[in-house]
């Protein structure tokens, strides 16, 4: 409230930025450095790591690599493992199978690149992951209900990580899925080489086994149990039905019956009625999707006769299914991959394309389809392709650079999008997609939420970080509560009050009785004193840390036992291999906890007044390893400038 007149006339004010016979205008920033002392002293300013800010899912990265490494220590008398596992899934259920399959834009963002390399985050989730399925460890859920409970359209992972977080919050769901299994793309639109079924299987199931999570498999929404139904028998309905339906070529004559889409080669593969390929396939792609695609079929290979009836599109089409004798009489197909891009451009893993290469699939860059060309049975007999050029953003064939690639087989594989037919043709927004705001609510659809591909295609990190926060929302639509602005940095976020607690730690309550002169806090007992928090608003750069900290250290890489040519046919063992505990440490050790302390001693060792000192090891945690003694500091910086992390600041004082 402004001050009146009256007061500034009869009053002596707390606070004048002046004083009495003041007759100069100074700026405070000029009192910063004057002889051996500044009017700036050091706090403690968490903020989040680019890695984090890069994941799709907001996983507490940093969080879990420091339990790995040992710097956070487990609490509750709980193994590393676990512990590091229990951070992990706060905000992905899928440890094992993100750790195989995600392909980490984390580590594109790790601050670690400026060293040298960048830490190798998804072999060390996997590492959690693996580690939880061997150990058995299972997720805690409320013993009470709320009472109320939503209809969750689509198993994939976005739908069951929405079932874990509402869950987690309390809140029954049935999941309906027009599967036979659970996992959606991780089971069908993903090869069992990348993730293993007895793996995919326990993280499903572990959600699952929280409790308050009914299944209803093989029923489609629409079609078998209708929209106005669920509606009335559910109190949210929240749409994660995924993209399923592959889009063809769009050249004359993609419609031949032995063009199939990529989504339908998969999961004919993942159900296991496609057993063997054709002699030739081309696939029209460039990302995962469509590695999965090539390496797939030269592990199926073709057999040498085979019947019209049994042609891998009619297996595709849903007609026949293969039985297993045609995998005694596999052959080596010739499998070719088309790519608008150049290599360095492709969309999918670099790892994937030279495992492909590998495995004996050719790839030709920079080329694009221009019309499938046809044999007297009116199927697909060649692909003409051209060399291409990006003209206002679209490509374009490069005139006199035709050229025809024989095939038997072809594949598209350059995007996919939703069915939403039979029942559910008012959720399509016009692009085979279902409209959502920032909170994931459907647009004009009270109680009706969305997320995962439905709403736009993208990677399954980023279906699963969308479910949970579309299951916040649910959350406050439940409790009639009005949605709560997102942050800007909009992740899973460490929380020193949280860990003070569960270290027993946390600031006794607040008496103003006793709180006696309330002009600083550093001695009070009932306040986090000199710590900011701005990690929800906040990324913390590498122009913010003192990189000189880091010696070159090399990665701990997994090792990989993918086939070569002359051994793919039939191979459909697991490629990579994780890392061992000891590998783990070692690659955890290599982050450089960007925006938080991980005690390296650096600000106690260099202080040239021992202002800056360890806290006590009884009051110690994550977050408050080290203090400031305020009377002794002088502001000179060193702390900051050699603080590896970026976790101290320089902000004003009275000192």
């Amino acid at each position: 409230m402004a001050t009146s007149k009256e007061d500034m006339g009869n009053k002596k004010l707390s606070y004048r930025r002046y004083k009495d016979g003041d007759h100069t205008y100074k700026r405070a920033g000029d009192n910063i450095f004057e002889a051996d002392h500044t009017h700036k002293c050091p706090t403690y300013v968490h903020r989040t790591p680019p890695c984090q800010g890069s994941c799709p899912s907001g996983e507490d990265i940093r969080g879990w690599l420091q339990i790995v490494r040992g710097i956070e220590k487990p609490t509750g008398g709980v193994s590393m493992e676990e512990y590091a596992f229990r951070r992990s899934t706060d905000a992905n259920p899928f440890p094992s199978m993100m750790g195989r399959v995600c392909p980490a834009p984390c580590e594109d963002g790790c601050n670690r690149n400026n060293v040298e390399d960048f830490v190798g985050i998804n072999s060390v989730e996997q590492f959690i992951g693996d580690s939880a399925f061997q150990n058995k460890y299972t997720f805690e859920a409320p013993v009470e209900l709320s009472g109320k409970k939503i209809a969750i359209i689509g198993g994939g992972p976005a739908g069951m990580a929405a079932a874990y977080q509402l869950r987690r919050r309390g809140h029954a769901s049935t999941i309906f899925d027009d599967h036979a299994e659970l996992g959606g793309m991780m089971r069908y639109g993903i090869p069992g080489y990348r993730t293993p079924r007895d793996v995919l299987n326990h993280e499903c199931l572990r959600i699952v086994d929280m409790g308050g999570i009914e299944l209803r498999m093989n029923t489609r929404v629409g079609r078998d149990i209708s929209v106005e139904q669920i509606e009335k028998d559910f109190d949210a309905i929240l749409w994660a039905v995924g993209c399923k339906a592959g889009r063809k070529l769009p050249v004359p004559n993609s419609d031949a019956p032995n063009c199939v889409s990529g989504v339908a080669f998969l999961e004919a593969f993942n159900k296991g009625t496609l057993k063997v390929t054709t002699d030739k396939v081309v696939c029209v792609g460039g990302g995962d999707t469509s590695i999965d695609v090539v390496s797939v079929a030269r592990r199926l290979g073709k057999i040498s006769k085979i019947n019209k009836e049994e042609r891998p599109e009619q297996v595709i089409g849903g007609y026949v299914a293969h039985d297993s004798a045609f995998a005694a009489a596999r052959e080596g197909a010739e499998v070719t991959l088309t790519s608008l891009f150049n290599r360095e451009e492709m969309t999918a893993t670099e790892h994937e394309v030279e495992d492909a290469l590998r495995e004996g699939v050719t790839i030709l860059n920079g080329v694009m389809p221009i019309e499938v060309l046809l044999n007297d049975e009116g199927r697909a007999c060649a692909l003409k392709m051209a060399k291409c050029e990006m003209k206002d953003g679209r490509p374009t064939p490069v005139e006199g650079t035709e050229f025809e690639v024989e095939c038997d087989l072809v594949v598209s594989a350059i995007g996919q999008g939703g069915d939403l037919s039979e029942g559910l043709e008012s959720l399509n927004n016009g692009r085979g997609l279902i409209d959502a705001d920032a909170f994931y609510q459907v647009p004009g659809r009270k109680g009706h939420f969305a997320c995962g591909d439905i709403i736009r295609p993208h990677l399954l990190t980023t279906a699963i970080g969308q479910a949970s926060i579309a299951s916040e929302s649910i959350d406050h639509y439940l409790k009639q509560e009005e949605q709560r602005k997102r942050p800007k940095v909009d992740v899973h976020h460490f929380e020193l009050l949280k860990k003070l607690s569960e270290t027993n730690l946390a600031p006794v309550s607040f008496k103003a009785s006793e709180a006696s002169d309330m002009r600083g806090t550093d001695q009070a007992k009932y306040a986090v004193h000199n710590y900011e928090d701005r990690s929800s608003s906040e990324i913390i750069s590498s122009d913010r840390l003192f990189l000189g900290h880091f010696p070159f250290t090399p990665r701990n890489m997994r090792s990989s036992h993918g086939p070569s040519a002359e051994e793919v046919l039939g191979h459909f063992a697991e490629r990579g291999i994780g890392l061992s505990n000891e590998q783990a440490v070692n690659e955890a050790e290599r982050c450089m906890s960007c925006g938080m302390c991980f005690e390296c001693d650096n600000c106690v060792i260099y202080c040239p007044q021992d202002a800056i000192f360890r806290v006590k090891k009884d009051q110690a945690t994550m977050g408050r390893y080290v203090d400031t003694d305020y009377d002794k500091c002088i502001g000179c910086h060193i702390c900051a400038d050699v603080c590896p992390t970026g976790y101290i600041d320089m902000a004003m004082g009275d000192h």
